[in-house]
Formats: structure tokens, C-alpha cells, sequence
């Protein structure tokens, strides 16, 4: 493999399943449910009444009360799996390593209820009820340079925005840059939160969202025959990638290792995908490539899975076209079943659960996989986790636009 070996050696999750790690990750391997009624905005008169929202998240356990006044919900949350994070991956940042470490997270909406609430007092009050505050909260690059603040980390620091594919293209951007050679480590993944009146009204009017209210737990369902649309969510997964030099030399625990990262673009639709998955596919087959590895070599596959019915058809083509034969023995496994779609968050959190897969040898189940869909025919590993052997481990993200991004960890040796 050309250039430097990149690993895993911190991770943190806060999720509609936990406000840790070890929360989420017991609950996801259990197969329990995240998706309630919604609480954080009156939505009795909306058609979707149900999400995938924190539970029990509190900010000033991590900042102060003054801070937490002057985040949005979305920067709360980036900085507090940004402090679990460090906590998990032990890094000291010394002022020598500082500017060696980087902050590369992916967010597609940034501050949209603070937008909301400051559009409101405009209207109500006239502009000069507008805090100063309310550019730095709205801005999605406010996650990143927040974590920045509050670890000291001084390396490149930005957020990508492309939609649902953002947290995997920061992954990818962030392991690039190490392997290069450019920056030692990075803090990076993704982070959401747009369980707003407006981000879901949105997509009521797309007739994306899942209205199954009265079965919350049961509305999210990729690749079910049932499915009937996504459950938004929100939260942040982050992973502390590091150079494996620098990682075994402080004596590091790691999780797994970075291999691959693919990426592409559908250039067909601005919200749906080119029907017989060439895009996605072709993000996955770069991945491969990178990785210098073949289809078979895969283990599992952490899957989009939105529960649309497009999208899951049409990320079974895809698989069918990169693994062929070998797709029908893959186990995959559908997080958002569980927690719901986080939008630029997803990739960041559904890479952390794929370490996790790797570290501990378990495939988490696809739960509510009822109805059996001809389209949809492969084994999404329904039910149940699975403990197995396990070497390589792929994670897709799709977005709106067409973009398309893969990456790739294994076991570490």
C-alpha cells in the first residue's frame, strides 16, 4: 500500500440509541429501537410525528451554560462526542503535536433551528433583536472549529457538506491527508441536528419521510417490503484517525484500520438515484481500488439503507454489481433501522459502528425486515447480530445530488 497506514484509535457515538458509545453500541447490537414520538417542536399538525431524536442530552455537562447558549443544537453535540472522543483515544495535545492534528467533519444542514428561531424575531421584532451570536451558531463549519476550541487542535480544520454522503467524504478526506503524509491525525466523522419544523416539514413536502406514527419503533424499515420512507435523526459519530506510527509509539489502543475510500457522482438527478446504481457502485469499486483488495475480501457491509423505496433497491443493484455472486453471502447491516437517517452525520456514526464491528467480531441486525421484497434480496442480517469472523468491512453513504462516497476498515493486524 503506498503511503502511510492509517488507524482508528478513539471513537465516540451519541445517538438516538445512547449518549455514548458503549450505550449505542449495546443498544444497536441488541436490536433496540431509538425512534419515539417527536419533543423537540410541537408537531401535532405535521404528517410526521416521530424521529429519531437524543435522548436526555444535556450540553452544559460539557460546556457551560453561557456557551451552550451561543451553540446551536448541532455545535452541542459536535463538542460534546468531540470531548468523548479524546477521552476514549487518550491523545495528548502537546504544543508540538496541535498542528499536526486536524478537525475534518462532515454536517449537511448546519444550524437550521437557529436560523428558524432568529428568523422569527426578525420578522416579530425587527432586525435589531439579532444577536451577533447568530452567524457563528448557524454556520455548519461551527462544529468543527468549536472542537477545534475546546481540544486545542490546531491542523486543518473544515466541514464538507454534501448532503448524506458527508460525514464518509470527511472520513475520507481526513484518512487521505494522513496517508499522505500531510497531517498526523485528524478528528473527524459527521454530526446533525435538523429535527426542526422547517427541516421536517421539507421533507414531508418531498414525501421522503416515513409517516408510520403510531409504530414509531417500527417505521424505519430499509429493505423491508413495507418500507414507506426515512426516519430523520440526529447526532454525531466521530473517530480519531492517526498515523499507525505515531499510534504505537504512544502505545495506543486501536480499533481498526482505514484502508480504502472511494467516491463519485450520479450527474443524472438532484434528489433521486440513477435507478441502476451505477454512481454507487462506482464509489465502491474506487474504494476497492484503493484498498488493493478484491469484492470478495469483504467481510460485511454496512449499508446506506434509508428504508425509501428507491434507495434500498437501488443500493441492492449496486451490490449486485460490485460483488456479484459473492453479494449474496455478504452479511449487511441497515444502523438506520434503528436510529434513523442523521443526514450528514450518518456516515461519521455508521463508521464508528463499523469499527466497532471489527474491533468485537459482531454484525448488528436489521431490525423490522418483515415483508419480504423480490427487489431487495440479499442478506441484511434480519433480526439478530451475528458474531463472526470478520477482516474488511465496507460503509456506503448516498446523498441528494447524486453524490456517492465508501470507505473501507479492517481488522487491525
Amino acid at each position: 500500500m503506498i503511503g502511510k497506514r492509517v488507524v482508528v484509535t478513539g471513537l465516540s457515538a451519541l445517538t438516538p440509541i445512547g449518549n455514548t458509545l458503549e450505550e449505542s453500541w449495546g443498544n444497536l447490537t441488541a436490536g433496540v429501537s431509538g425512534i419515539a414520538p417527536t419533543t423537540l417542536f410541537d408537531a401535532s399538525a405535521f404528517e410526521t410525528r416521530i424521529a429519531g431524536e437524543l435522548k436526555n442530552f444535556d450540553a452544559t455537562a460539557y460546556v457551560g451554560i453561557k456557551d451552550a447558549k451561543r451553540m446551536d443544537r448541532f455545535v452541542q453535540i459536535a463538542v460534546a462526542a468531540g470531548q468523548q472522543l479524546m477521552a476514549d483515544c487518550g491523545l495528548v495535545m502537546t504544543e508540538n503535536l496541535a498542528p499536526e492534528v486536524g478537525v475534518l467533519l462532515g454536517c449537511g444542514l448546519g444550524g437550521l433551528s437557529t436560523i428558524e428561531d432568529f428568523h422569527s424575531k426578525l420578522m416579530q421584532a425587527g432586525p435589531r433583536r439579532i444577536s451577533p451570536f447568530y452567524i457563528p451558531m448557524l454556520i455548519a463549519n461551527m462544529a468543527a472549529g468549536q472542537i477545534s476550541i475546546h481540544t486545542g487542535a490546531k491542523g486543518p480544520n473544515l466541514v464538507t457538506t454534501s448532503a448524506c454522503a458527508s460525514g464518509t467524504h470527511a472520513i475520507g478526506y481526513a484518512f487521505s491527508d494522513i496517508k499522505l503524509g500531510r497531517i498526523t491525525a485528524c478528528i473527524t466523522g459527521g454530526v446533525e441536528s435538523t429535527i426542526t419544523p422547517m427541516g421536517v416539514s421539507g421533507f414531508n413536502a418531498m414525501k421522503a419521510l416515513s409517516t408510520c406514527n403510531d409504530e414509531p419503533q417500527k417505521a424505519s424499515r430499509p429493505f423491508d417490503g413495507d418500507r414507506a420512507g426515512f426516519v430523520i435523526g440526529e447526532g454525531a459519530g466521530l473517530l480519531m484517525l492517526e498515523e499507525l506510527e505515531h499510534a504505537k509509539a504512544r502505545g495506543a489502543k486501536i480499533y481498526a484500520e482505514i484502508v480504502g475510500y472511494g467516491a463519485s457522482g450520479d450527474a443524472y438527478h438532484i434528489v433521486a438515484p440513477q435507478e441502476s446504481g451505477t454512481g454507487m457502485a462506482q464509489a465502491m469499486f474506487h474504494a476497492l481500488r484503493d484498498a488493493e483488495i478484491t469484492p470478495e475480501t469483504i467481510s460485511f457491509i454496512n449499508a446506506h439503507g434509508t428504508s425509501t423505496k428507491l434507495n434500498d433497491k437501488t443500493e441492492t443493484l449496486a451490490l449486485k454489481t460490485v460483488f456479484r455472486d459473492h453479494a449474496y453471502k455478504i452479511p449487511i447491516t441497515a444502523n438506520k433501522s434503528m436510529i434513523g437517517h442523521l443526514l450528514g452525520a450518518a456516515g461519521g456514526v455508521e463508521a464508528v459502528f463499523t469499527a466497532m464491528s471489527l474491533h468485537t467480531g459482531i454484525v448488528p441486525p436489521t431490525i423490522n425486515q418483515d415483508t419480504p421484497d423480490p427487489d431487495c434480496d440479499l442478506d441484511y442480517t434480519p433480526g439478530s447480530s451475528r458474531e463472526m469472523p470478520l477482516e474488511y468491512g465496507i460503509s456506503n453513504s448516498f446523498g441528494f445530488g447524486g453524490t456517492n462516497a465508501s470507505v473501507i476498515l479492517r481488522c487491525f493486524k
